[in-house]
Parts: structure tokens; sequence; C-alpha cells
């Protein structure tokens, strides 16, 4: 299903965000930097990474409300769409 411009723009600003975390993480790691530092960073870069997903995910389902004979087409069925969601929690 394809996202419209704006969707696509949050999500990989998101994204790219994440991708700093992650680096900032390696950082720290080689620095030799406190456990308890790295874990923090980890599981925010963990729930930025989630919310990206959620987000994603939302903007798929309101494609698949907006255009259901195309969702139907793509195989965005509601037991389709229900597994992805469990794959996010």
């Amino acid at each position: 299903m394809e996202l419209p411009t704006e969707d696509r723009t949050e999500i990989i600003k998101r994204l790219r965000r994440v991708e700093g975390q992650i680096r900032g993480i390696q950082a720290m790691i080689d620095e030799g930097r406190d456990c308890n530092d790295v874990l923090t960073q980890f599981a925010a870069a963990h729930k930025a990474m989630s919310k990206a997903g959620f987000r994603f995910f939302a903007a798929t389902m309101e494609q698949c409300r907006i255009h259901p004979d195309l969702a139907d087409e793509t195989g965005y069925t509601s037991d389709r769409m229900e597994e992805m969601f469990l794959r996010l929690s």
C-alpha cells in the first residue's frame, strides 16, 4: 500500500533519528561508558523504533480505510492487518 508523501517523510525522519541514536550507542560502547547510561539509550532507541513502526502501520491502515477496494486487491485483509499489528506488539 502506497503511503502519502507526508506520512513517508515523517516516518523516514523518525527512522533517521533512531539511526542517530544507534550511532550514539555505538560510540558510548566504544568509549566504555557506564552500563546504565548505555542501557538508557538502548531503551530510548527501542521506544523510538517502536513508535516509528506503529506510525507506519497507522498510515497503512488509514490508506486501507480510504481505499478499501485497493486494500482487498493487494491482500490487506482484516486478518492480515491483525497479524501485522500483533507483530509490532
